[in-house]
């Protein structure tokens, strides 16, 4: 064939099969690509929010003072503002572990948007929460700005009114070339409900 000359032709992959009964008609097999993905959670949170009751819903913000570790321990202050529907909510987190440069221990400034998964208690909920977002490492001329993510626990225990105590505890685990790609922080702060 003269056409064939002129072209490279490459072969087709095979489509491969796969049959759960005798009488079953062929499936084609399907792998999952992180956008299909993003959009099922999308839809999970849009349903969430669309069906959910609006009276159980509730915003809260909180203001925290704690401790990063990696190298060293050091100060880490910062602020989370969040939704929650019952048992799931979301939360925005800004979050600065200072830097300690006698020890070689870089300043980190996190971002990070979480999904919480909480016990239906008023008095002393547990949750747990995982999140991705953005981080900026920085020591001395060193400076590294890249993605992460969070996993965590913790426990918001009622003072009095709307005003609790909450008690958290992440672990960051960080992308790109940080001086350290694995840090972990617990804090105490004030949260109240608006």
């Amino acid at each position: 064939d003269p056409s064939r000359e002129k072209y490279h032709v490459a072969p087709v992959a095979p489509v491969h099969e796969c049959r759960f009964g005798a009488d079953s008609a062929p499936m084609t097999t399907f792998h999952l690509s992180a956008r299909h993905i993003r959009r099922v959670g999308i839809g999970i949170l849009a349903a969430s929010v669309l069906l959910g009751d609006p009276a159980s819903a509730a915003a809260d913000i909180t203001a925290f003072f704690g401790a990063g570790h990696k190298p060293k321990t050091r100060t880490a202050k910062g602020l989370a503002v969040g939704i929650s529907l019952i048992m799931v909510g979301f939360e925005v987190e800004y979050s600065d572990i200072s830097e300690k440069d006698a020890d070689a221990a870089p300043r980190l400034r996190t971002g990070m948007v979480n999904a919480i998964v909480q016990t239906p208690t008023s008095g002393a909920p547990l949750y747990a929460t995982a999140g991705v977002g953005v981080y900026r490492e920085s020591l001395r001329d060193f400076k590294e700005t890249n993605t992460g993510i969070n996993i965590g626990a913790g426990l918001k225990l009622g003072l009095m009114g709307p005003l609790k105590m909450r008690v958290d505890y992440r672990f960051f685990k960080l992308r790109g070339g940080p001086l350290y790609s694995a840090v972990h922080r617990v804090y105490a702060g004030l949260n109240t409900s608006f």
